[in-house]
C-alpha cells in the first residue's frame, strides 16, 4: 500500500509533534509515525523554562497551572552555600513529562496531525520511507528521532562533534519539598535537580559522568535533601537516559531534516533541551515553506549558540570544585548578580548586558572569600 504526504515526521515525542504542528500551521499534510505510543516518557527534570512555555504558545498549547507547579525562583546549592535568584517576567512550571506529551498529542490531532502509534520506521528512500511495512512518499522527511537518530545515520548526516557524555536517572516522589522554586544541588561527582510538580510530587533527577550510578548511594552525596525523601512513596519507576553536548555539521541533505536531539543536543544541565527543539520546529516550518533548508541550518545554529555556551559554563562549574565554590559564593552574596545570570540565560540579552553580567562576576569570584 502506498500513501502520500507533504510531511513525514519519524518520530513522535516532543520534537516530532512540535515539527508536525508546525508544519501543519503552514498547510502541510503531515504524518508522524513513532514504533511507540502514547504517552511517551524520558528521563528529564520536567521543568518548563519560560522561553520553552513561549514556544509552546506559540504552537498553540497552553500549559495551565492544574497542569503542573508554577516556580519562580532558581537555587543553586552546594555544601552550605545557597543562592537564589527570581527569573525575569513569567516563572516556568514543573510538569510531568506525560502530561506534557500527552497536551502536544491532543494539539496535534486538533490541528489535523495523522499520528501513526506503533507504526516502526525502517528505512527511508528518495521519494519517502518504510513504515510499518508500507512505503509512503513525502515531499520532505523530518528526523525527530532522539540522540541515536536512525534517520541521522540513514541519510549522511552523523559526521559531528562528540563534547560530552553524562548519565541521568530520575524519580518521582510523593512529597512537595519545593513550591515556587527549582533546586540544583552540586556535589563532588553528581548533580541533584529538584523539580516541584502538580498533586504535590516532586521529581528528582541525579546526572553523573558515571554510567554505573546508583540512585541510593549517590544521594548520600546531598544529606538535607536524602533526608527530606527517606520516607516519601515512589510515584513511578525509576527511569534513566544520556544526556550529551553534541553538534553536527549539518542538519540536512536533500529533502531530509533533523529537529530535536536528533539534530544535536545540549547536556541537561541548562534547561533549554526542550525548548530549543520547540524553537527548531518554528525555523524549520519556515525553511519547508520557502523550501530553502539552508535558512533552517543557519537558524538552527543561532538558536543553539546560547544554549551551548550556557552548558559550557555550567559544566565547567561541575568539573572544577574550587572555581564552582567561589561562583557561588558570589551569587549567593550579590543576588541582583545571579539574576542578572538567570536573565542572560532564558532570555536574549544584548552584548553590552551580557559583558557588563561577566565583569561584575569576574570580579565578584576574584574577590570572593
Amino acid at each position: 500500500m502506498r500513501h502520500a504526504t507533504g510531511v513525514l515526521v519519524i518520530g513522535g515525542g516532543p520534537a516530532g509533534l512540535a515539527a508536525a504542528i508546525a508544519a501543519r500551521r503552514k498547510s502541510f499534510s503531515v504524518i508522524v509515525a513513532d514504533g511507540a505510543k502514547p504517552p511517551i516518557d524520558k528521563a528529564c527534570g520536567e521543568g518548563l523554562l519560560p522561553g520553552t512555555l513561549a514556544a509552546l504558545r506559540e504552537l498553540g498549547i497552553n500549559i495551565q497551572a492544574g497542569d503542573g507547579q508554577i516556580f519562580r525562583r532558581m537555587r543553586f546549592i552546594d555544601g552550605r552555600t545557597a543562592a537564589t535568584a527570581e527569573f525575569p517576567g513569567e516563572g516556568g512550571v514543573g510538569v510531568r513529562r506525560t502530561v506534557l506529551h500527552q497536551k502536544m498529542v491532543e494539539r496535534a490531532e486538533e490541528c489535523g496531525v495523522e499520528l501513526q502509534w506503533n507504526t516502526p520506521v525502517t528505512g527511508i528512500t528518495q521519494d519517502g520511507a518504510i513504515v510499518g511495512g508500507n512505503s509512503i512518499q513525502a515531499k520532505w522527511i523530518v528526523g525527530a528521532d532522539g540522540v541515536h537518530s536512525r534517520v541521522r545515520r540513514w541519510s549522511g548526516l552523523d559526521a559531528g562533534v562528540h563534547r560530552e557524555v553524562r548519565f541521568a536517572q530520575r524519580r518521582h516522589y510523593q512529597v512537595q519539598l519545593l513550591t515556587d522554586s527549582v533546586e540544583v544541588y552540586w556535589g563532588r561527582k553528581v548533580q541533584a535537580y529538584v523539580t516541584p510538580l502538580a498533586n504535590e510530587e516532586t521529581c528528582v533527577v541525579l546526572i553523573s559522568r558515571d554510567p554505573a550510578m546508583r540512585f541510593e548511594e549517590a544521594l548520600r552525596e546531598f544529606p538535607v535533601l536524602a533526608d527530606s525523601l527517606q520516607n516519601a512513596e515512589l510515584g513511578s519507576v525509576q527511569r534513566g537516559t544520556v544526556t550529551a553536548t553534541r553538534k553536527f555539521d549539518r542538519v540536512y541533505r536533500g529533502n531530509v531534516a533533523l529537529v530535536g536531539d536528533a539534530s544535536g543536543s545540549v547536556d541537561a544541565i541548562t534547561g533549554e533541551g526542550l525548548g530549543l527543539s520547540f524553537r527548531q520546529a518554528l525555523a524549520l516550518a519556515d525553511g519547508l515553506e520557502t523550501g530553502e533548508l539552508e535558512k533552517y541550518q543557519a537558524a538552527r545554529r543561532r538558536l543553539a549558540r546560547r544554549p551551548h555556551l550556557m552548558a559550557r559554563l555550567l559544566l565547567l562549574l561541575d568539573r572544577c570544585a574550587p572555581l564552582r565554590k567561589r561562583v557561588l559564593r558570589s551569587l549567593a552574596s550579590d543576588e541582583d548578580l545571579f539574576t542578572r545570570m538567570l536573565t542572560a540565560h532564558v532570555n536574549e540579552t544584548s552584548p553590552g548586558f551580557l559583558a557588563e553580567t561577566s565583569a561584575r562576576l569576574g570580579w565578584r569570584v576574584i574577590t570572593a572569600q
